[in-house]
């Protein structure tokens, strides 16, 4: 089997390095993938990042089937032209990807059909915009309608913040086209978990529970990123919370899409809150797999990962049972200077760790020049510790970080701590 992974995140290199294992898996291609997946044994990287180019690529080197990481790709359409060249592709359509690429799409879906969220409102007109914030009050959440690289939620403490978030998507534009209808919401108190699933268009498979951590400093302060670290399993989904996210999430998701016509597969991401009393309420829906929760989640994932695609390719994920190992997987993303405003790029990276058993270094914006790794982006690097418990992960995860070096390297030392509150 040959097999196309599209991305170029520390997402992307995790689901490589695990369809790699594959004993059916001769080469795993990614496009365009980083620097870390350049060195990454049995990883080859394309540099092709245009559609019908990776089409052809795909038709041209007879790829069994190709996975979709990152979420530009899907709402560009990949999943559409590479079904209408009858090529084998696994993720959501163009159409079914708005869960995603449009807010407002899924919060009135969810509103239809029922699905527990926030309460909501759409705006245009920055003025209306405002308003609304001024009768609401703080604190409240503004969200950019369309896709901004994590970069489009601001959960404002205060009316000041909120004005502030307004005025930078609809009036200053920002944000760009994604920033053209913000929505406002209801602020949500409690835990925010991330539920990832796989869906062949019919059958819903869950992955491993996750938490990630989106503020920028340790505590949850400071602005909201793509994700600082995430680790899995998280305890505060039971198996009676689990079974109700599936029950009153998930599933009724799946059928709605359907309903609408937009029959769904790929994988689903879930951000949900979930409060005091243990009710789930859902935040966002993503079309993909969560970048930083991907890394501990395929650390953890036992058996043939590309086994499982393959069913999820032929709509029989209803035969598969996933295999996980007991240990705690906890990931820390090293980030660059400046990150998540102007992130610098071209800081030399030194001394990263060899993988072994219970530590692997995902690469993300990391790229080769003249054959020494630098810095390309603003989340650089995901080191992932795997150990009995999440204290033990996360001192193997630390302890491999005290190695690397970089100019500017910023990280969060308290990823994981969220478990350990669970656990008192």
């Amino acid at each position: 089997m040959k097999v196309l992974v599209v991305g170029s995140g520390g997402r992307e290199h995790a689901l490589g390095w695990k369809l790699a294992q594959s004993p059916q898996v001769t080469a795993v291609y990614i496009a365009p993938g980083n620097g870390g997946t350049a060195l990454q044994k049995g990883l080859y990287n394309v540099d092709i990042t245009n559609l019908h180019a990776l089409a052809d690529f795909a038709e041209r080197n007879q790829i069994t089937f190709t996975v979709v990481g990152a979420e530009a790709p899907l709402a560009g359409g990949i999943v559409n032209l590479f079904r209408s060249r009858s090529l084998e592709i696994f993720g959501p359509t163009r159409e079914a990807t708005q869960l995603e690429s449009s807010k407002d799409f899924a919060k009135t879906l969810m509103k239809c059909y029922g699905i527990p969220t926030a309460e909501y409102k759409t705006f245009s007109d920055a003025n209306l915009a405002h308003a609304y914030v001024q009768e609401k009050g703080a604190p409240i959440v503004i969200k950019a309608d369309g896709l901004a690289a994590g970069k489009g939620v601001v959960v404002a403490q205060t009316l000041n913040e909120a004005h502030c978030a307004i005025k930078m998507m609809l009036t200053e534009h920002k944000l760009g086209a994604a920033g053209t209808r913000v929505i406002i919401e209801e602020y949500l108190q409690g835990e925010e978990v991330s539920f990832i699933v796989m869906v062949d268009g019919k059958h819903v498979l869950a992955l491993a529970s996750s938490q990630d951590h989106k503020r920028l400093l340790e505590g949850d302060k400071g602005p909201n990123t793509g994700g600082m670290g995430a680790y899995s399993q998280a305890p505060i989904i039971t198996p009676q919370l689990h079974a109700r996210i599936m029950r009153e999430i998930i599933l009724p998701t799946v059928r709605a899409m359907e309903q609408e016509g937009l029959r769904y597969t790929g994988f689903l991401y879930a951000g949900l809150m979930i409060d005091s009393q243990g009710n789930p309420k859902t935040l966002e829906f993503n079309c993909r797999m969560g970048d930083p929760e991907t890394q501990p989640i395929m650390m953890r994932l036992k058996g043939d990962f590309a086994y499982v695609l393959e069913h999820a390719l032929s709509g029989t994920l209803n035969t598969v049972q996933l295999e996980w190992d007991q240990r705690t997987a906890v990931g820390v993303v090293l980030a660059a200077h400046q990150y998540p405003y102007a992130p610098r790029k071209g800081d030399r990276i030194h001394y990263i760790p060899e993988q072994t058993e219970t530590v692997v270094t995902f690469h993300a914006g990391t790229t080769l020049v003249d054959g020494k790794l630098v810095t390309s982006g603003g989340r650089v690097l995901c080191v992932v510790g795997l150990a009995n418990s999440v204290r033990e992960a996360q001192s193997i995860a630390y302890e491999a970080i005290h190695s690397i070096h970089f100019n500017g390297m910023q990280y969060r030392r308290d990823i994981g701590c969220r478990a350990l509150n669970c656990n008192h």
